[in-house]
């Protein structure tokens, strides 16, 4: 088969040697199940005569590294039976309109994932209030006089901005900062840009577990991504800011339905970050699944489990087609 990556600009700038991108182990196991991996960016998708095509790179293993050939090609969408959408965020007009560019892809021929209309649809911070009863208490706004009552009332805040990732542009604070203002003024930009605003969570000081959706299912694995030493989150991908962690019963109970939930919307690999049984946010768009780290910790080979619940996705889609 026939498979196109549509992957992050920077990550293809360090594509080769990098195992500690979910891509890398997924599109490696692909590679060793005899598949042809082609990787592209979102400013290498066109639209010509209403056919979608992508400038694209093939890619090879050598010695267990992946690598890519530099020729690049020119190919329609639809010639490839499966497309794994998984550019990072910002999602801004950019990322937008790349989704947009798979409104013209044939679904009968080519299966995509995640769904890059569901992706649209789903913003990361904000639509986790989807399911406001597992997230700590929260306010969606743009509002100085909001933000201020919500921080008199909870005393320590966290300001996320709705459309990045990697923790980028996450405050906290804590109510008497003599930086309130200045730093509500920041985050919203004078007022007029929307934030999610989160009660800060006290056990956020041990990190925040990475809960992994495949499909409608929990996966048993998952991992504590611990605090920097110079910030309140987790800001560097490292083996010693990344332990093992356990997933309570209550934990699996609770997310189950978020995991079903998600798979109805063709959103079906998912990472939860969760502190305290509360989800503080729902990865979408490229989640990453930190298989060296589970690999390691658990004794597994979780590529195997996801590239093959891939496949037989794309198997399932085409038999109904």
């Amino acid at each position: 088969m026939d498979i196109l990556f549509v992957i992050d600009r920077i990550e293809l700038k360090y594509f080769e040697f990098n195992n500690l991108v979910t891509n890398f182990w997924i599109i490696r196991e692909l590679i060793r199940n005899n598949n042809n991996v082609f990787i592209t960016t979102i400013d290498k998708l066109g639209i010509s005569g209403e056919k979608a095509y992508s400038h694209c790179f093939s890619v090879f293993e050598n010695h267990g590294n992946i690598l890519y050939d530099r020729q690049e090609i020119k190919r329609d969408i639809e010639t490839f039976p499966l497309v794994m959408f998984r550019n990072d965020p910002p999602v801004d007009l950019d990322y937008l309109n790349a989704t947009y560019i798979f409104d013209f892809v044939d679904r009968s021929k080519t299966f995509v994932m995640n769904e890059p209309r569901a992706i649209r649809d789903f913003n990361e911070k904000l639509h986790t209030m989807l399911f406001s009863e597992l997230m700590p208490e929260h306010i969606v706004t743009s509002s100085k006089k909001d933000i201020l009552e919500f921080l008199n009332e909870y005393n320590e805040i966290v300001l996320k901005p709705l459309n990045r990732c990697f923790g980028a542009g996450v405050m906290t604070l804590k109510k008497g900062d003599k930086n309130t203002a200045v730093i509500i003024n920041a985050m919203t930009n004078s007022g007029t840009t929307l934030v999610m605003v989160q009660r800060y969570l006290e056990k956020a000081k041990y990190g925040d577990k990475r809960v992994l959706f495949l499909g409608d299912k929990v996966l048993p694995y998952c991992v504590q991504k611990l605090p920097s030493n110079d910030d309140f989150k987790f800001n560097e991908h490292c083996d010693s800011n990344i332990i093992k962690a356990v997933l309570t019963e209550e934990e699996i109970e609770n997310f189950a339905p978020v995991a079903k939930k998600l798979n109805s919307t063709g959103i079906f690999m998912t990472g939860l970050d969760v502190i305290d049984g509360k989800i503080i946010e729902i990865n979408v768009t490229s989640p990453c699944y930190f298989i060296k780290e589970i690999n390691n910790h658990f004794g597994v080979e979780l590529e195997k489990d996801i590239t093959k619940y891939i496949l037989s996705k794309v198997e399932s889609s085409i038999a109904v087609s």
